[in-house]
Parts: C-alpha cells; structure tokens; sequence
C-alpha cells in the first residue's frame, strides 16, 4: 500500500510519499510545497497544482491529512482551513479514500507519546525510515501522518481478518 500523507499548510504544505508492506515500511519521497505570497485564490491554486502534480507522480493507494486545530488567530486558522481543504481535495479528485488524524493521534502512534516535541517526531520518523532524509520539519510531519495513517490501516486489515475468522 502506497501512502501519502500531507501536513496542510498555506504557506508550507508538507507532503511525504510511503510504502507499508505488512510491518515494513520504506520511504518513496518526501517535500514541502511552499507557496508564492500573493492573492489568497493564487497561492491555493498553486498548492493544488502541486499536490496533483505529485499524486501523479508517485500514484498513491491512500492518503492523510492531519486535522486542524483552532488557535487564538481566527484569520490564521481560517486560511489554514483553506490549504486543508485543499488538501482533501486533491486525493478526493484522484478516488483516493482520505483519512484525517488529530495531531496528538500521529504524536502518539509515531512517537508514543501524544504531547511529543517536533523533534521526537523528526527523530521516530528516521528511525522507522532508515537513510530518509528529511526535506524540513513539515516534510517529517507529512511522514509522520502517513505511518500513523499506514499503521492505523494494518490494525483495521487485522481487526477485519479476525471477524471473518470467528464468523
């Protein structure tokens, strides 16, 4: 299963491109799509060029998006909220099924821990993808939500095996 996994961002969107065989899990690619200052409908036009772009590219199976949250800047929250849909968008357009975790879910599925500083992510994503090399702190946490995304998969392919096999 190839998974996609997209840290949504106006300013830098964060994308990281993995592959989940079982337990294992290889990196394919990882980036940061950063957008051009300027008109609002610009820059989100721009990120959705781009995404597409990538999708194409590397044909993903699934894809996750992490969750927004709210802060105390209503504008900045909005526009964040703008880039996310973008980021809903893109995979949505391509059939992709689009998963979405809160940002102390892929913390704690990565890491272990829910309240993890950006380091310890960065640093569980190099572990558990040996040689990556990361393109900044929104590309590890683009890797990031793909683990959690691709881990979260294998859990539900187990769940599902053990129904059928008690039914």
């Amino acid at each position: 299963m190839r998974v996609l996994g997209i840290d949504p961002g106006l300013r830098n969107m964060g994308w990281g491109v993995i592959d989940a065989e079982g337990s294992r899990l290889t990196h394919v690619a990882n980036g940061i799509i950063h957008s051009v200052p300027g008109a609002l409908a610009e820059r989100l036009h721009q990120l959705h060029r781009e995404l597409t772009d990538i999708l194409a590219t590397y044909q993903p199976d699934t894809a996750a998006v992490e969750q927004t949250f709210v802060n105390k800047d209503a504008v900045g929250t909005l526009k964040l909220g703008q880039a996310r849909g973008i980021a809903l968008l893109v995979p949505a357009q391509a059939g992709l099924s689009v998963g979405e975790y809160a940002p102390n879910a892929v913390k704690k599925t990565v890491v272990g821990v829910g309240h993890a500083a950006k380091e310890q992510v960065q640093h569980m994503v190099k572990l558990q993808l040996p040689g990556v090399k990361l393109a900044g702190a929104d590309a590890a946490d683009a890797l990031a939500i793909a683990i959690c995304h691709a881990f979260h998969a294998q859990t539900g392919n187990r769940q599902k095996a053990l129904r059928k096999a008690g039914a």
